[in-house]
């Protein structure tokens, strides 16, 4: 199994509103997220897919939180994933959706959102606390989200 480097963007608005795509590859809602470029910081990554994705400029408040996590692919390929996620906050451009990554953006209110996978909610929750980042605990049990696969 591969180890991938990932970044995933929580930003909000001025109105504590949620930026959400809809992933051209599978139709659901998701943060904006992305790979690591090889030489690329994490931070640079997360605000890097958020203007592809979106066409929203970000910046960075905290890191949100830390955690690997498996994925399972339809074809049955698998990968685990590294994954740094931040919280964000909006600063600037347009809403836009890239029409292959993202086939839909949207801002959403914390009590009005679409279904999110169990990642998705784990980054959104940890990231929307506005605490410390958050991290699996050495020797603790697994948060569900990290360890079932997701099927994207």
């Amino acid at each position: 199994m591969i180890l991938l480097p990932g970044a995933t963007a929580v930003v909000f608005d001025g109105d504590g509103r949620v930026l959400l795509m809809r992933r051209g590859d599978n139709g659901q809602w998701s943060l904006p997220a992305g790979m690591v470029d090889p030489g690329e910081q994490p931070s640079d990554a997360a605000l890097r897919e958020v203007l592809e994705e979106t066409g929203i400029v970000a910046v960075i408040s905290s890191v949100g939180g830390v955690a690997t996590h498996p994925v399972q692919y339809p074809n049955g390929d698998r990968c685990e994933y590294f994954n740094v996620w931040f919280r964000c906050r909006a600063v600037g451009g347009s809403l836009r959706a890239d029409g292959e990554e993202s086939l839909e953006v949207g801002w959403f209110a914390l009590s009005a959102l679409p279904p999110l996978d169990e990642w998705g909610q784990l980054r959104l929750a940890t990231a929307s606390a506005g605490g410390p980042a958050w991290f699996q605990p050495a020797l603790a049990p697994p948060h569900p989200a990290l360890t079932r696969p997701d099927a994207l």
